[in-house]
């Protein structure tokens, strides 16, 4: 807790800014009243999630391009009004935001609240890269006031008043997590639900999910391509990347790994004077040991690579029949008997043991 209550009153608004500036991020504070400015902001957090009240007299706050340069994060913010109103002001939009509204601001773009008489807020700041939304959907939210008469601000409003008032010492850090988790979806949903008027959430997610199929499919031979790094591409959280996947029966890795031995599949079957090496195939694609690679191949088609380079080679060439292969992206039921039935139908003879 920050209190101005034992400073000098000459010293108030210089120790106000400070305190403010602190406690969220670089801002200036400018008093609207004569006499001496009286404001205390109590901070406390839960998991990532910053949960701050404010109670001041009537001031104007700014956040300038060259207060911006200062922050090292990205944040997005949810303010909740609890007493008074404020004018609201960013990305050229101006709103008027009344006792129980909520607001969306983006830290990392200029903004102002005006606040013409005594108030008590609530602010609530998150990393921009947990959300799992657009930074044009945010854009669309901010500067805008957020009734919560209905729709997902009605459940938002109660839930954040009573997490505001709460003490997050008191929850184990396990648990302090996964509030932070669920606030963070309660925000994610609010903003997809305010941006896509027209459509569903829903909408927005599977919008997202071909955005991030398509990073992956265009950067399989990149060794580094792991759901950190396709998270922090789309500007998500790792738990919101995961979550997208799950709607679709697998994980990020798995997805990954089947892909990457889906075209190593194909570029081992391919006729050419030259046939790469399994090695150098397994490289391109983003495989880096070699070991793994086979374990991996063997345990999808029932083949190590270099048996179906061959067993693809044998079929394709003069008077060979076709062999029967295993389904792409399938795994055997009977490895060996499959193996078995593809060295047949190559004219090889069985395999042994």
């Amino acid at each position: 807790m920050l209190s101005t209550a034992s400073v000098p009153d000459q010293d108030k608004v210089a120790y106000w800014n400070d305190a403010v500036s602190r406690t969220l991020v670089p801002m200036t504070v400018v008093p609207r009243g004569d006499g001496p400015f009286d404001g205390r902001i109590a901070t406390d957090r839960l998991g990532y999630l910053q949960v701050c009240t404010m109670e001041a007299d009537a001031e104007r706050v700014s956040r300038t391009p060259a207060l911006i340069a200062r922050s090292s994060e990205a944040l997005v913010a949810v303010g909740v009004q609890m007493s008074g109103t404020a004018t609201f002001v960013q990305d050229g939009r101006r709103a008027e935001v009344g006792e129980g509204d909520l607001v969306v601001y983006d830290t990392t773009r200029p903004y102002s609240f005006d606040y013409p008489r005594r108030f008590a807020t609530h602010v609530f700041q998150l990393p921009r890269r947990t959300l799992g939304v657009s930074d044009d959907d945010i854009r669309q939210v901010t500067g805008s006031a957020i009734g919560t008469g209905d729709g997902v601000g009605a459940m938002l409003l109660p839930f954040l008043a009573a997490l505001a008032s709460s003490t997050a010492d008191g929850y184990p850090p396990a648990v302090a997590n996964r509030l932070a988790g669920n606030v963070v979806d309660l925000f994610s949903t609010l903003i997809a639900e305010r941006a896509h008027r027209g459509g569903t959430d829903t909408d927005a997610r599977s919008h997202l999910m071909l955005r991030v199929l398509d990073h992956i499919n265009r950067n399989l031979g990149d060794p580094d391509l792991s759901p950190e790094h396709i998270a922090r591409e789309h500007r998500i959280s790792v738990r919101y990347l995961h979550r997208l996947f799950e709607g679709e029966g697998t994980t990020v890795g798995q997805f990954v790994r089947r892909r990457r031995l889906e075209e190593c599949r194909r570029e081992l079957a391919r006729r050419g004077r030259t046939a790469p090496t399994v090695s150098a195939v397994a490289q391109r694609w983003g495989f880096v040991n070699p070991a793994h690679f086979s374990r991996s191949f063997r345990a999808a088609y029932g083949v190590s690579p270099r048996e179906w380079r061959d067993l693809r080679t044998a079929r394709d060439g003069p008077g060979r029949s076709s062999a029967v292969v295993p389904a792409p992206g399938t795994a055997p039921e009977n490895a060996a008997d499959v193996r078995d039935t593809a060295r047949q139908g190559a004219d090889l003879p069985p395999s042994r043991g």
